[in-house]
């Protein structure tokens, strides 16, 4: 069963909630417990100061050191005296004087509850952990005078002295507490811990429905995406996505978008284009069809002129499937240019010797802008004679008359641009960006009936192309059409 992408997003978003809360609770447990355990330690430390100063009291009034020796003054009974210090009023029931061979104020096993004695008399030392289990009273020398034997496990006691009037008295040492033993310090970390528990529970219980929430989210558009580049692979071109995000998703609907929009163009062109091809080749086919059964049919005798009269179909008919060819080698990026040393001066000047006669005769004027300095290029003659002859064909072909054409050359860094401009009519601004395109004709002044093939444009630009270059097409001062052609001067190395 294959993993959906909403579950598996889903899945990495607990997962990393998860982690991420579950290394939070952890270190705020731990710092928490080690926090706590510094103030507990803190705490004992200052109790240990007051039970000190208590202890110095009571020893000065009970006749000194001699009170702890003759067990007059016990452990119990300072922890009492600090209890009262602190104000802990609670009742306490407490020994009496211990009997010999155990320790003060407990019972005969050394632990538990202290027994006898009149109320009030001194607090229980408690559980091990507790304050008064972890306190006893030395000697200055070192000896055990009052409280329990202290193991310390390792760890350092904390020894104050018990001064009175300059003299130590005696010596108290306190075991630092390993665990927290107090009732109240219990139930404060179990609640601490409880609300951390909860926080973390209400934490992944909002990451499951913002995990849901964020995977349907983005994965409803990609859904859509994936059924929609689905229905585009079937052929269905006009399918296009909503674009309400400004995400990478947002991007990428838009670029699905442009996709089926490019694919739909293309596909328009494709049958365009073979519908114009049929409709190319029909005609002249047509006409020599039509000769050929006229001599056929003896309408028309055989004679020299209608021999002429299908050589010029047929020409016409080769020159076509010649410049479907060239273009169709072009598309496959391997129209061949045979670079070598020219003239991009001589060229032009040659091209517009050619076309003189004919522009004049039609009432045009042709000629070239600007100085004629030499342009030594790495070009092929062939291929750029064949654009400009084009071009020239082109103005001449859709240049009403009177009127004018002027070609430019000039030199810019590493390139040369070529620009043809001609006068009236021109072209709409929305075909400009047509004109280039294989039997693309304006529907205005350059139609069919000014003959051409529709091809000398695109093949113009097939060689600027193979040569490094690029074309342009637009507005001309003069009211017609400029065309504009950048061509690197070493043919396809260089550039502008």
């Amino acid at each position: 069963m294959r993993l959906r992408f909403v579950h598996t997003l889903s899945l990495l978003l607990l997962a990393a909630v998860a982690v991420s809360v579950a290394a939070m609770g952890g270190v705020g447990a731990w710092h928490l417990s080690q926090g706590f355990s510094a103030y507990v330690q803190a705490r004992d430390v200052e109790r240990l100061d007051k039970f000190v100063a208590v202890a110095a009291q009571r020893l000065a009034a009970e006749g000194g050191l001699d009170a702890l020796i003759d067990r007059r003054v016990t452990v119990p009974m300072l922890l009492a005296d600090l209890a009262r210090e602190e104000g802990d009023m609670r009742p306490r029931r407490m020994a009496s004087h211990p009997g010999p061979g155990q320790p003060d104020g407990l019972g005969p096993q050394g632990g538990g509850q202290p027994i006898g004695g009149p109320p009030g008399a001194a607090p229980p030392t408690g559980p091990p952990d507790a304050f008064g289990a972890r306190l006893a009273l030395f000697h200055p020398d070192g000896r055990r005078l009052a409280g329990r034997p202290l193991a310390s496990g390792g760890e350092a006691l904390i020894e104050r002295p018990v001064v009175r009037d300059g003299q130590v008295l005696a010596l108290a040492r306190l075991r630092p507490v390993r665990r927290v033993a107090d009732e109240y310090d219990v139930r404060f970390l179990r609640t601490q811990y409880l609300g951390m528990a909860a926080v973390a529970t209400g934490l992944m219980a909002l990451a499951v429905a913002l995990a849901w929430w964020l995977s349907r989210h983005w994965a409803r558009p990609l859904a859509a995406v994936q059924d929609a580049t689905a229905r585009i692979a079937r052929g269905e071109l006009q399918v296009r996505l909503p674009l309400n995000r400004r995400d990478e998703i947002g991007d990428l609907v838009h670029n699905v978008n442009q996709m089926a929009e490019g694919l739909q163009r293309m596909d328009g062109a494709r049958r365009r284009w073979m519908a114009d091809i049929s409709h190319e080749l029909r005609t002249p086919l047509t006409g020599l069809r039509a000769e050929l059964e006229a001599l056929l049919d003896g309408v028309r005798t055989f004679t020299p002129a209608a021999a002429r009269s299908l050589h010029e179909e047929v020409l016409r008919l080769g020159s076509l499937v010649d410049d479907l060819h060239l273009l169709a080698m072009a598309d496959l990026q391997s129209l061949p240019c045979q670079l070598a040393d020219a003239d991009a001066t001589t060229l032009v000047q040659d091209a517009l010797g050619r076309f003189q006669p004919r522009f004049a005769a039609r009432g045009l004027s042709l000629h070239l802008a600007g100085t004629a300095a030499p342009a030594p290029v790495q070009w092929d003659g062939a291929r750029i004679t064949q654009l400009l002859g084009n071009l020239l064909e082109n103005s001449l072909r859709y240049t009403d008359a009177p009127g004018q054409v002027q070609v430019s050359l000039h030199r810019l860094g590493r390139s040369v641009r070529l620009q043809v401009d001609d006068s009236a009519p021109g072209v709409a601004s929305h075909d400009l960006l047509r004109v280039f395109e294989p039997l693309f004709r304006a529907d205005a002044a350059r139609s069919r009936h000014n003959g051409g093939s529709g091809l000398g444009l695109a093949i113009c630009e097939a060689i600027a192309q193979a040569h490094g270059g690029r074309m342009a097409a637009q507005a001309s001062p003069l009211g017609g059409l400029r065309v504009l052609i950048d061509l690197p001067a070493d043919g396809r190395k260089g550039g502008p």
